[in-house]
């Protein structure tokens, strides 16, 4: 029996919960990209079409079919049996509460944990509607139960998803660091260490589908999951030195600059190539400059004695080579950088044209402003703008050391398929904390009961609505986090990025096993403290932009839990009246 009655509260909570959609997809889902943006292996707008495409899957394909009412099991459901109705006000308190603090985090550039949002808003309702005694606080269970339940693992998400995921990747870039790129011929070693990365990452990601991904779970025994992480791993591995690898031969080692990414199905045929021509006057190389715009710390220092005029003889002071001579780079050979302004970057909307307000040119220039503006905009320059709490990002940088660009190029492929795969498992798993509460709203209201088990069913058309205002979401406004999250904290590189993915994937692996609750902002941004702190000295990182992270985290729950339990209590408590003849 539908409760039509309470078709306000249908409409207001779907409202929200795509405001709440909207926003894990410009919080949440733009800090799983922003080391691919910051590093350069993927543009912007790449960034936006794959995450796009993966997030959407993910949320349709795979998405959850079950929802928990109340996902992190923190208000006791059955108090609301006599009154389900009540339950349905509480979750449209919860995703108001949950949406309302996520604009504004997202609004200031602040990346927050979205789990732990609504999670406030629905631990606010319920100490409105059933008091304190109707949360659990801390599980009686013992074991892993004690921490994957109730309100206590928040506090330990704090701690558990950064630090775990600092260590891994920390590992990881320590590997390939002193395994490839500080060694005598680090592009060579990158070429070997290459497919191995891919199937080590496969094998990872393999594990985060099976445990983590799919809504349908998959029944293997112990015996079959690791014969199909094994062959997962082994199979992709072999796909890449097939068809990858002769072509980064081609174009890394070989520098064949006719080349381009269409080439790599040819696989070994590329290897029947002759000699490579010289290549003509103006010819684009198809290996980017990862560290362009980010200086060394001698180049720096050049540079600013030079704008100060501390000059000696027509040369800056520099310990050890001038500027003129070049710079030492990581690998120990010298490599030549001069200091150019970047090409300027030509955008999607352009200058406006002039003419009347209502002449087909103008209109068509605001269509473009209002669809592609949040995809117009140039997020590694826009994270050098010194504010408040990024500071002097340029000294920053100069303290992380430069590794060989070309190695760094086999990276940025690893790090695009790593990127892609969590987005993918993001969209299946994470898009519940907006449509978990919704799904609650829709059922109570088309059947007038509660959930069984304290779970709700998820239509398709749910997981398709979570979806697009998710995508919606990354494409508008997702640029304000990846710009704080990106080169903000630290420089970013490829060989850095796949070590703070892979890193971050491993933590959520592990954490699902375990069933420990975990955050993937906070595994990200942990991951990037860690890779921070072995590329350089503690001055790579920016401590002031990490601990203004990391209070959003702590006030996220209470925040969230106060407009959530205010709006509760104001209309379960309200005074009724009725007009009277």
């Amino acid at each position: 029996m539908q409760l039509h009655q309470y078709d306000y509260l249908m409409a207001i909570g779907t409202i929200f919960a795509f405001l709440d959609a909207w926003n894990i997809g410009a919080n949440d889902v733009a800090n799983s990209w922003a080391t691919s943006v910051g590093s350069r292996s993927v543009t912007y707008l790449q960034a936006m079409g794959l995450a796009s495409i993966m997030e959407f899957c993910g949320a349709l394909g795979v998405g959850a079919r079950v929802a928990d009412t109340i996902r992190t099991k923190v208000v006791k459901v059955d108090e609301f049996k006599s009154n389900p109705s009540l339950l349905m006000l509480g979750m449209v308190c919860a995703v108001i509460a949950s949406s309302t603090y996520l604009t504004i985090c997202t609004r200031i550039g602040l990346p927050v944990s979205t789990t732990h949002s609504i999670m406030g808003g629905v631990i606010g309702m319920g100490i409105a509607a059933l008091g304190k005694d109707g949360i659990t606080w801390v599980p009686k269970a013992g074991g892993t139960d004690l921490i994957n339940g109730g309100v206590i693992q928040v506090f330990l998400a704090w701690i558990i998803a950064p630090g775990l995921s600092g260590i891994f990747a920390a590992i990881i870039f320590l590997i390939t660091k002193y395994g490839v790129m500080l060694r005598k011929n680090p592009v060579w070693k990158a070429f070997f260490m290459v497919p191995l990365y891919f199937g080590l990452t496969a094998g990872l990601l393999a594990m985060l589908l099976i445990w983590k991904g799919a809504s349908t779970r998959i029944n293997l025994t112990d015996a079959q999951i690791a014969g199909c992480i094994v062959g997962v791993a082994f199979g992709w591995a072999l796909i890449i030195a097939t068809f990858l690898m002769p072509w980064l031969y081609r174009v890394v080692i070989k520098e064949d600059w006719q080349l381009r990414w269409w080439h790599i199905p040819l696989g070994p045929l590329l290897l029947r190539r002759g000699e490579v021509p010289d290549p003509p006057e103006g010819a684009e190389d198809p290996i980017r400059d990862f560290y362009e715009g980010h200086l060394t710390k001698e180049e720096l220092d050049a540079r600013r004695a030079r704008e100060a005029g501390s000059v000696v003889g027509g040369e800056p002071k520099t310990e050890g080579k001038t500027a003129s001579d070049g710079i030492i780079s990581a690998n120990g050979s010298d490599t030549d950088r001069e200091e150019t302004e970047p090409p300027k970057r030509k955008g999607l909307i352009g200058p406006k044209p002039e003419g009347k307000l209502l002449s087909g040119a103008v209109i068509f220039w605001y269509f473009k402003w209002a669809f592609l503006r949040g995809v117009d905009v140039d997020v590694v320059n826009m994270q050098k703008r010194k504010d408040l709490l990024s500071g002097d990002v340029e000294e920053l940088h100069a303290h992380a050391a430069h590794y060989n660009n070309r190695a760094e190029f086999m990276y940025s492929f690893l790090q695009v398929m790593t990127a892609a795969t969590a987005s993918f498992t993001h969209g299946a798993n994470d898009i519940s904390n907006a449509i978990g509460p919704y799904a609650t709203i829709f059922e109570i209201w088309n059947t007038g009961v509660l959930p069984q088990n304290g779970k709700s069913d998820v239509p398709t058309w749910i997981l398709a609505f979570g979806g697009v205002a998710l995508v919606i979401g990354l494409w508008t406004y997702g640029y304000n986090i990846m710009k704080n999250l990106g080169n903000r904290i630290t420089l970013h590189s490829p060989s850095r990025g796949f070590s703070m993915e892979l890193g971050s994937a491993i933590t959520i692996i592990i954490a699902t096993r375990l069933k420990l609750p975990v955050s993937t902002t906070q595994c990200i941004t942990g991951a990037t403290v860690g890779v921070g702190l072995c590329s350089g000295t503690w001055r790579t990182i920016n401590w002031r932009m990490v601990s203004w992270i990391y209070m959003g985290w702590i006030f996220t729950l209470p925040i969230s839990g106060i407009i959530s339990g205010c709006l509760m209590g104001f209309i379960i408590n309200a005074p009724r009246w009725g007009l009277t003849n």
